[in-house]
């Protein structure tokens, strides 16, 4: 421990472990600890015996749920886009080689009490029950032009400068209703809330194009790829990688207190009387409580049954949006799938969650549209938390610190969160 580091990560959930193995591809002294004995931190995966220890006290799980290490129950649960920014970190860091991923079934969208398949071709969208038909030749002259712009030809931006033109100011321009909106900015370029509508169009173009890019990536049936064996295998694929390249692991260290010098510049971090010096420090919120602030709650259920989502399409893994504007909400409803398909259960069995940032202090109330829409379940448990995200000036004190994870249930603004901090720590704009 009396070593010097160039960085020390504190915890070893996903976003952690993803910048250990980055820092250390880089050839940076990586030394990481945890409190915890295992890995994944609060996006660990759970076996049934952990799951119910967690939420039921020190109950043993029904026997009819099959066998506990059959399970692999996620306390984060996002699908990866197949051509999104996790998928191009894991290709540059080699990660591929210690997980498995398997396509996800379907992506679909809650409309007027129903659920639908997401249209994200103009061919789709001609198909679709959810318009009319004046409605779908509009929708599919919109999409159309989304598959075709490319931002360094002109010829394809129809004289819009899109760096300039609001969402709002595009969807007017090919006359979209109010429910292909919903779609479009919800469950195809996977906005929380409706802010984007007055934000420059070029972000949400960008991310149709992404959806639609990931759709053709694995020509499954949605945009979305996930490990076998839940996400709890990426925390420790990333901590392999680091170990790789010489990082060193320190599980179940209690306390981890990060030592700062006059200037208030983190020196080190202290575990059971011994200091390791560092020049900066990595950690989630929990590690340094006074450096961050709540900025919201996550309200979660979590159910184990014996079917598929209705209306899915027997779908073994599916996501379902809820956009705001259909359950007169401020953000959006997700429900997630997945089941024995991705080795997360024993064969027979599904897990499904239904997600929201919490608006009132009745979460389980706020999920009943989403808990509706899943049919009868053998088990379901309810769980909150808060997040948090940074206040300190990583330039003056050395700490970056990571931001709570949100109710989506993608991986793309985790994502965006760890190359964010990448580039704060190394002066670097790609970890490639």
């Amino acid at each position: 421990m009396d070593e010097e580091y160039d960085v020390i990560v504190l915890g070893t959930g996903l976003k952690e472990c993803i910048l250990s193995g980055l820092l250390s591809v880089d050839g940076l002294k990586v030394l990481h600890m945890d409190r915890n004995d295992y890995y994944g931190g609060e996006s660990t995966s759970l076996y049934l015996v952990q799951l119910w220890k967690r939420f039921r006290g020190s109950d043993k799980p029904p026997a009819h749920l099959g066998s506990s290490r059959d399970y692999n129950v996620d306390m984060i649960p996002k699908f990866i886009m197949a051509n999104g920014a996790l998928v191009r970190v894991l290709i540059h860091t080699d990660v591929t080689k210690y997980l498995h991923f398997k396509s996800v079934d379907g992506s679909y969208v809650y409309n007027k009490g129903k659920v639908h398949k997401v249209p994200a071709t103009d061919m789709e969208a001609l198909k679709s029950p959810l318009m009319g038909l004046f409605e779908k030749r509009r929708a599919s002259k919109f999409i159309k032009f989304v598959q075709d712009y490319d931002e360094k030809n002109p010829e394809t931006h129809e004289g819009l400068d899109l760096t300039r033109v609001t969402t709002r100011e595009l969807i007017v321009k090919y006359g979209l209703g109010d429910n292909t909106v919903d779609f479009i900015g919800h469950a195809l370029a996977l906005h929380r809330d409706d802010y984007y509508l007055d934000e420059p169009a070029l972000d949400t173009v960008k991310r149709m194009k992404l959806y639609a890019e990931s759709l053709a990536r694995f020509a499954g049936g949605s945009p979305y790829i996930y490990p076998l064996y839940g996400l709890g295998e990426l925390p420790q694929a990333f901590a392999r990688l680091s170990a790789v390249y010489g990082g060193t692991y320190m599980l179940n260290k209690p306390e981890c207190k990060v030592e700062f010098d006059e200037e208030g510049k983190v020196i080190g971090v202290t575990s059971e009387g011994e200091t390791a010096k560092c020049k900066k420090v990595v950690c989630d919120p929990s590690y340094l409580p006074n450096k961050v602030r709540k900025v919201g709650k996550v309200a979660r259920a979590i159910a184990i049954m014996s079917h598929p989502i209705p209306n899915t399409n027997n779908s073994h893994s599916v996501q379902v949006i809820l956009p705001q504007k259909q359950l007169d909400r401020k953000s959006d409803m997700y429900l997630f799938c997945c089941s024995y398909s991705h080795n997360v259960a024993p064969k027979g069995k599904f897990i499904a969650f239904v997600s929201i940032e919490a608006e009132t202090d009745q979460p389980e109330i706020e999920l009943k549209p989403g808990i509706d829409l899943l049919g009868p379940a053998d088990e379901i448990f309810f769980e909150t938390y808060d997040r948090y995200e940074p206040v300190n000036e990583p330039s003056l004190d050395n700490c970056f610190v990571s931001t709570s994870y949100d109710a989506t249930t993608h991986f793309e603004s985790t994502v965006l969160d760890v190359l964010n901090m990448y580039t704060m720590i190394t002066g670097k704009t790609d970890s490639s």
